[in-house]
């Protein structure tokens, strides 16, 4: 039977369909029972979508209970670009409600290779009701809406620099957020969901679920209106004389608690996007500078621990003194000088306080810089925390035995100064400074563990150093702005040159003033720092007047009342009399 036989043609054809049938036969036979669980699966996986159900963060509050940082329920929206069918249309729908440009949300929509892409997150829930009913409106396919939490500051600015940031995901990034991060987050949970192709949950579908386990709130020392008025003070104070920076420290320094750490310029901690990474930072742990003549206190601790003065030990000043092939003054130029152990303090004497190191001795001084906390970290357990730089005694140059007494040559953070003088305040007993009080549970709060505590000077020491002190405020001392009218004020100015790393020279100022009230029985200290101000540099002029608002502000509020007893009457000088 030749090829072109009709009969022929038909049997041909009757193979080759018969040939087709049994493929089509086998490859049904291999879907439906071989690989029939396989493409099942497959299928399966599709529809199927881990989420993570973020945990409740624990919050951030004050002393007082006042809510610092919390979390609230937000929502997500996203997109599968796979089920997208007019992502043009979709982008023109979504853009206005979700408050982006329309192309930029059509790039999201056809991305190519992934089956999920966030559209937008921290959403208010009516915005995402809103958004799914335009989408239900317009038949779009492939959006949908997930669950999630927003971190937020109620108090904006207030205290951001010390409670932080935390990322998209709830996770601390900066200050407390990041420091106790462990403590806040909570474990996250999951839940998977079958998901249809419009993206909603398919009702009865498959599910799973670990429920999240919530993190711990934690109740901070911090007085939030202290902390509010700080801020405002001391960004008042850079504005107007053109610092660089400035912070401001309250402190209890009878229990080591911080009530405000304030630094200017600060940032939202909801948008940190238009803050530089150093305003980002707590100036307060993290600036490290040379102190200046806030030093001379150690240095006169020294004297006096070792009875090598008392307050009216005669001290003869010279107008300059050449030491090591340097020659030293003071701020200012002036003859020979007879001052008394106390005026030399008081009037802030650099050529003074040289004489007086001299007979302590570089060894024995270095280790009073030691034992108030120099050149370790304060203990605050502040994220960011420098130790400063204490040079070791035997790398001493010529110059540094006798520009360290009087703060230059060395560097500190403001936290450790700020606890240097809290030392001399609670009668010598230094107690470590921190910001935790403790955590929250069940609306209770559970203390946290005792800071450390040490003796570092005797009582002596201490209660002479204060009555000093006090003089500095007079009107024969470096910051009569810092008096506060009806009560004892104790404290010391710091003006020292700035190191400037651009040029490895010295450059501008750092102007302090650190004290605290009342003198005879303290229970507040106030430090303020600025850095490289413009207009004035002097620290009884630039930092004394924010001590003096804060500190006043700070006594009200903590209804502190003044001692009624009159500060001690202390001779400063001998030249012709003068006192």
């Amino acid at each position: 039977m030749r090829l072109g036989d009709p009969t022929r043609r038909v049997r041909l054809a009757q193979w080759l369909v018969a040939g087709i049938l049994v493929i089509f036969a086998g490859r049904l036979l291999q879907f439906q029972g071989l690989e029939a669980p396989a493409f099942a699966n497959a299928a399966e996986k599709q529809r199927l979508r881990t989420v993570t159900l973020a945990a409740a963060r624990g919050d951030i509050v004050d002393r007082d209970g006042q809510v610092l940082a919390t979390t609230v329920e937000a929502r997500a929206v996203y997109a599968d670009p796979r089920d997208v069918k007019d992502a043009h249309t979709t982008a023109s729908v979504l853009a206005p409600l979700l408050g982006m440009d329309a192309p930029d949300l059509l790039a999201k929509l056809t991305r190519k290779g992934t089956a999920f892409v966030y559209l937008a997150r921290g959403l208010e829930p009516a915005k995402a009701r809103e958004v799914m009913a335009a989408v239900s409106v317009a038949k779009l396919g492939g959006i949908g809406v997930l669950p999630e939490r927003k971190r937020i500051y109620p108090e904006s600015q207030v205290a951001a620099n010390l409670t932080g940031f935390v990322s998209r995901d709830g996770k601390g990034l900066a200050g407390l957020e990041y420091g106790l991060d462990r403590l806040l987050r909570g474990t996250d949970g999951w839940e998977k969901l079958e998901i249809g192709r419009n993206g909603q949950q398919i009702p009865l579908g498959e599910s799973a679920l670990r429920s999240p386990k919530a993190g711990q709130s934690v109740a901070l020392t911090i007085d939030r209106d202290i902390q509010w008025m700080a801020q405002q003070a001391i960004a008042d104070q850079v504005r107007k004389t053109g610092a660089k920076s400035g912070t401001v420290i309250v402190m209890d320094p009878r229990s080591g608690e911080l009530l405000a750490v304030a630094t200017a310029p600060s940032f939202d901690p909801s948008d940190t996007s238009a803050a530089s990474a150093e305003d980002l930072q707590n100036r307060a742990v993290s600036d490290v500078y040379e102190p200046g003549s806030v030093n001379k206190v150690i240095t006169a601790a020294a004297a006096l621990e070792l009875g090598l003065v008392d307050v009216t030990t005669p001290v003869t000043v010279p107008p300059t003194l050449r030491l090591a092939g340097k020659t030293f003054h003071d701020a200012e130029k002036h003859g020979t000088e007879h001052l008394t152990f106390a005026g030399v303090l008081a009037k802030s004497s650099n050529i003074g306080t040289i004489m007086l190191s001299r007979q302590v001795g570089k060894e024995r001084l270095y280790g009073f810089l030691r034992s108030f906390g120099f050149g370790a970290k304060s203990g605050s357990g502040l994220p960011g925390e420098e130790r400063g730089i204490l040079p070791d005694v035997e790398s001493w140059s010529g110059t540094q035995q006798y520009t360290i007494p009087f703060g230059q040559g060395l560097s500190v953070t403001a936290m450790q100064v700020a606890s240097v003088y809290a030392t001399v305040a609670n009668g010598g007993v230094r107690v470590a400074p921190h910001v935790v009080r403790g955590t929250v549970l069940d609306g209770k709060l559970v203390a946290a563990a005792h800071p450390a505590t040490r003796r570092v000077i005797s009582a002596t020491t201490a209660h002479t150093l204060r009555e000093m002190l006090e003089a500095v405020t007079s009107d024969n001392g470096t910051a009569p702005a810092a008096r506060i009218n009806g009560y004892r004020v104790a404290g010391k100015t710091g003006t020292s040159q700035r190191v400037d790393s651009a040029c490895g020279c010295y450059r501008g100022y750092t102007s302090s003033f650190v004290g605290f009230a009342p003198a005879d029985d303290p229970q507040l200290l106030v430090e303020v720092v600025l850095q490289a101000p413009v207009r004035g540099h002097f620290g009884g002029t630039v930092a004394a007047p924010v001590f003096h608002d804060v500190m006043a502000f700070a006594l009200q509020s903590r209804q502190i009342v003044p001692t009624l007893t009159q500060p001690p009457v202390l001779r400063l000088s001998y030249d012709r009399g003068r006192g």
